[in-house]
């Protein structure tokens, strides 16, 4: 059977920039060892699956794989995926609820003019604040040096609402410039907790960046050796979960916008916002614009 697929460029509004996804609408019958072929064949950093709910009261279920990995949960993957499927729907809900490994997920829908502008995710799960991780191992793991690490915030740690991260916070705009991964060190202290991935940032924005309150990268093991993540949703979320635990206020709604990928030509802004109660974390979001790139249909060898 032919199977339809369509790409987009996630979190961003402009065509080559942002996260790159892979959509297959028609992902039932499929194995996961054909999805996990299909997914390394396109090589983008996630490629989504799209089956047929359990539950009926869902829209879909959604399985989510890197080149290398199933993922339990995925930020750009459920921002691009709810964003073509809320295209090409004759009914404008302004919400989808899809099943995933991680649990249930809703996706907020933002339309302007009858038209889909951006797409926002609820972490599907707590907050996990898990392993602390030395600044002289985060160093070593992204080719710094200790120093270049800040600590006085938090420790560099492993924290996940759905996916978990090794999150770390950077002194510098330079220092995150200079990172590169070190296959070594990666091995050392990945994974942990059931990170394999560093994500890092700095407050540190240069004024061509000031609309970002943050810049960020993220390097994970790719098809071969390491790759860059231009745009990683589920980290952001959980970073910004984590700022939240940390913030003194008990009450109200911490927002941040995101820069991630201006250092490989891919420049991505994913707003976030985590509302606290009573001191307590009540839900964490991450959203932001796409623009539609490819589509296409493939038949694997076999398939009638």
């Amino acid at each position: 059977m032919l199977r339809r697929y369509i790409t987009v460029d996630v979190f961003t509004d402009r065509a080559f920039g942002g996260n790159q996804l892979a959509v297959v609408l028609d992902g039932g019958g499929l194995t996961t060892v054909q999805m996990q072929a299909v997914a390394t064949e396109f090589n983008y950093s996630e490629t989504t699956f799209v089956l047929s709910p359990r539950d009926k009261a869902n829209d879909a279920e959604v399985r989510i794989f890197t080149p290398v990995r199933e993922l339990p949960f995925a930020g750009h993957p459920n921002v691009g995926t709810a964003f073509v499927l809320a295209s090409l729907a004759s009914e404008s809900k302004p919400r989808l609820l899809f099943e995933e490994k991680a649990g249930l997920v809703p996706v907020d829908i933002r339309r302007e003019q009858g038209k889909v502008v951006s797409t926002e995710l609820t972490a599907p799960q707590p907050l996990s604040r898990l392993a602390e991780i030395s600044a002289a191992d985060i160093a070593a793991c992204i080719s710094l040096a200790a120093d270049d690490i800040r600590t006085d915030r938090h420790a560099p740690q492993v924290v996940g609402v759905g996916t978990p991260f090794l999150v770390a916070e950077l002194h510098s705009r330079d220092a995150l410039k200079r990172a590169r991964p070190d296959a070594a060190a990666f091995g050392r202290v990945l994974p942990r907790d059931g990170a394999f991935s560093v994500w890092f940032y700095t407050r540190e924005v240069g004024a061509a960046e000031a609309s970002c309150d943050l810049q960020a990268r993220m390097f994970m093991r790719g098809t071969s050796g390491f790759a860059e993540d231009p745009a990683t949703g589920s980290a952001t979320v959980a970073a910004a979960a984590l700022f939240a635990d940390l913030d003194p206020v008990r009450d109200g709604e911490l927002k941040l916008t995101v820069g991630q990928g201006f250092d490989m030509g891919r420049p991505s802004i994913l707003l976030t916002r985590v509302r606290k109660q009573d001191g307590k974390i009540v839900s964490a979001h991450v959203g932001g614009s796409c623009v539609q790139m490819m589509e296409g249909t493939f038949k694997l060898a076999g398939e009638g």
